[in-house]
């Protein structure tokens, strides 16, 4: 097909969505499901999982179209793991009968997802996880714990990776899950944060029986799936959706509606970070764009560690703008968030909550190493654990 063809196709898709299901009365979860069934969920996924098999450059043509019509869209607040981690992960690797269970209500936000990654003794090297899966018949049996886990309290189903086999080195003794949050053996605690509220949580797993059809992947290269996994979430949280959105967005309007801070200072340093801002959202978009669907390349870890920074210097000079009032926070009560959003939080709220953007989703001191290493090629640091089996590590 020509581009003049496939924009026709996809014209005449989005008016026969809109015509079947009118945005102003039709409910989100039922216009979303339309929507997959239509293609124009994810454009770049196959045909009859949501997309049409075209490149992603196409999606931002779905997008605005519903967007001028003020169409439901999914709630990235509430599962954007299931959105950006788990979706391009299971159709990179799933099987058909798990692409058609869990694709279509991941999208419609009916199935929340979490991710049961990082542990106590494993964040930053997530290779290092002791978490044991036993096969026992047709199920495995999973015990372990881990932590920083955001959303678990909401969620159906979670990510999961477990090791499978410790008589191998780390990165080799791996397997991937997809587990459902509700089975027996599953205990979740909340994380209070120095926002005060518990967004995330430890999770502890108990004789957890999972079935081997819910395995993603194959047995012991989990590694392999969990780094497609990370690829697709650092550039999830690196990417910005619209010029002036996120924290840059919010200092620009305080700015304008606050003649009395313009001074050349103030206006220098805003100039600065917002040229950052645009640069770090168009190379986003250029790498989603470039991106095949559901494995991405190392080059996200660039996108998150710039987001990380951006995003830590941006809410530290909105403080600023607050003067004295930026002293104080009023809103340190423990809640459980059911959405993750910084719209409509005040300054102090934002500023505290970026701290935690350098660790979440890989650490600025491991993705310096991934660009280092799988970007530009450089010599990789010395690593005497790579070759030792598992269960002889130091623990």
């Amino acid at each position: 097909m020509t581009e003049t063809d496939v924009a026709a196709d996809l014209d005449d898709r989005i008016a026969r969505l809109l015509l079947e299901n009118d945005p102003a009365s039709t409910d989100a979860v039922s216009f979303l499901g339309a929507r997959f069934d239509a293609g124009l969920a994810w454009v770049h996924f196959p045909v009859g999982q949501g997309g049409l098999g075209l490149p992603q450059t196409w999606q931002s043509r779905v997008t605005k179209a519903l967007e001028a019509v003020g169409a439901p869209v999914p709630d990235s607040g509430r599962n954007g793991i299931g959105l950006g981690m788990a979706a391009p992960t299971i159709v990179a690797f799933g099987t058909e009968e798990q692409k058609s269970r869990f694709l279509r209500p991941i999208f419609t936000c009916e199935e929340i997802w979490c991710q049961l990654f990082s542990e106590p003794g494993a964040g930053s090297d997530l290779a290092a996880v002791a978490t044991r899966a036993v096969r026992d018949g047709d199920e495995w049996v999973v015990t372990g714990q881990k932590v920083w886990t955001s959303g678990a309290h909401k969620a159906r189903f979670a990510i999961l990776v477990a090791r499978t086999n410790p008589d191998v080195p780390k990165h080799g003794g791996l397997t991937y899950f997809l587990c459902d949050m509700t089975d027996p053996g599953i205990d979740v605690r909340p994380l209070r944060q120095i926002t005060g509220e518990a967004e995330f949580n430890e999770v502890f797993l108990t004789g957890v029986r999972i079935p081997d059809s819910q395995r993603l992947g194959d047995e012991g290269l989990g590694w392999k799936v969990a780094n497609a996994t990370l690829n697709n979430e650092r550039v999830a949280i690196g990417s910005g959706a619209a010029r002036e959105g996120g924290h840059i967005g919010l200092v620009a309007d305080r700015w304008r509606e606050a003649p009395e801070l313009h001074t050349h200072s103030l206006h220098d340093r805003l100039l600065r970070m917002w040229v950052d801002a645009e640069v770090t959202r168009l190379t986003g978009e250029r790498l989603r764009q470039q991106l095949a669907a559901g494995q991405p390349g190392p080059e996200g870890a660039a996108m998150k560690l710039a987001f990380a920074t951006q995003a830590q210097a941006i809410t530290g000079f909105a403080l600023e703008l607050e003067g004295e009032s930026g002293l104080r926070f009023d809103d340190w009560t423990m809640t459980r968030p059911e959405t993750v959003t910084f719209t409509g939080r005040n300054a102090v709220y934002r500023y505290l909550r970026a701290k935690g953007n350098s660790i979440e989703g890989g650490t600025s001191e491991i993705l310096r190493n991934v660009v280092a290493e799988r970007v530009l090629g450089l010599p990789p640091e010395h690593r005497v654990d790579k070759t030792l089996p598992f269960k002889d590590l130091p623990k």
